[in-house]
């Protein structure tokens, strides 16, 4: 119990521009504020030392700043979307966050402590998807854990850093954002032995979901959100996989990210329009196994036979 509390915690930070990945590399882009490093408070000091050298490897040796995270942080940021830690619950898991340049979207990697990944549960793309529905815009963020721990709670850095630099996040995206990683978390928990699914499509789904929702703006009706994340799943060949009960919990879901204002934002919709872009580059061989012509929509298979019908009809009149 006490090491599924310690995920709850850190996703770290946020600066203002400095660098950003490219390519794999981090390039700086400014030097007035630094990284923020967050750390749970119940490492060791062995676990301390292990975590700070393992987030802050991308920085070629750049000033940071860290921040610990405690039960207290759970309390603040976690407990109003619905979980129920105390001021004593144990915090492991860690984190960086670099703010980036504009229009390079939210990064997220997950790293490996001495040799093993220890976020046993949500994965790169959750986080990404939870880091947007929240209010976050343009980072890199990296996650870590010295002990293996489920991270559900990893966003808590991220928001303590928020209120350390005098920023402010809407406590009811951060509310969204964290019952959205718990449903696609255990959906893709429960869907991952099964053959034609994978995280990245899920994830990848919920994103469009979110662009599509963000160019009709915040009065975008329920029954619109739910055709929106049928043709989404659709889309992503998951329809054979994702049941009616999980369908709805998305849709609910993204009925949550619109109350909470999240589509009230100017770069809600670029951000959104980024993550899509980022899923399929990094699961290019997913994405291109579906882009064939049998995984087409069916749809889309009926119109491309009308069009081809009356192009071959006119083609035979002669003017």
């Amino acid at each position: 119990m006490k090491k599924f509390i310690a995920g709850l915690l850190a996703i770290s930070t946020i600066f203002a521009t400095i660098l950003f990945i490219k390519g794999g590399s981090t390039q700086v882009l400014a030097a007035d504020d630094e990284p923020i490093v967050t750390l749970g408070s119940s490492l060791t000091e062995s676990q301390r030392t292990g975590t700070i050298q393992t987030l802050t490897a991308p920085l070629n040796g750049s000033n940071y700043n860290t921040i610990n995270i405690s039960g207290a942080e759970l309390v603040k940021y976690l407990n109003p979307s619905g979980s129920n830690f105390t001021t004593s619950s144990g915090v492991w898991s860690s984190a960086m966050i670099q703010k980036t340049s504009s229009g390079t979207g939210i990064n997220v990697k997950i790293l490996d402590y001495n040799g093993k990944n220890n976020i046993t549960t949500i994965t790169a793309n959750q986080y990404k998807n939870a880091a947007l529905t929240a209010g976050i815009a343009d980072a890199n963020i990296y996650v870590t854990s010295a002990t293996p721990i489920d991270g559900s709670g990893a966003l808590a850095g991220v928001y303590a850093a928020y209120a350390k630099n005098g920023e402010t996040l809407n406590q009811a995206q951060v509310n969204a954002a964290q019952d959205e990683m718990s449903t696609l978390s255990d959906i893709t928990e429960a869907n991952k032995d099964k053959d034609g699914y994978t995280d990245a499509q899920l994830n990848n789904a919920v994103a469009g979901a979110k662009e599509e929702m963000a160019k009709i703006g915040g009065d975008v009706s329920n029954s619109q959100i739910a055709d929106i994340i049928n043709n989404q799943i659709t889309n992503n060949n998951l329809g054979d996989v994702i049941n009616n009960n999980q369908k709805q919990q998305i849709i609910n879901v993204l009925i949550q990210v619109r109350d909470s204002g999240a589509l009230d934002s100017n770069s809600f919709k670029e951000q959104a329009t980024k993550l899509g872009d980022q899923i399929q580059k990094g699961a290019t061989d997913i994405f291109n196994k579906l882009n064939t012509e049998e995984n087409r929509n069916f749809i889309q298979k009926i119109w491309d036979s009308i069009v081809d019908f009356f192009s071959n009809l006119f083609s035979s009149f002669h003017f």
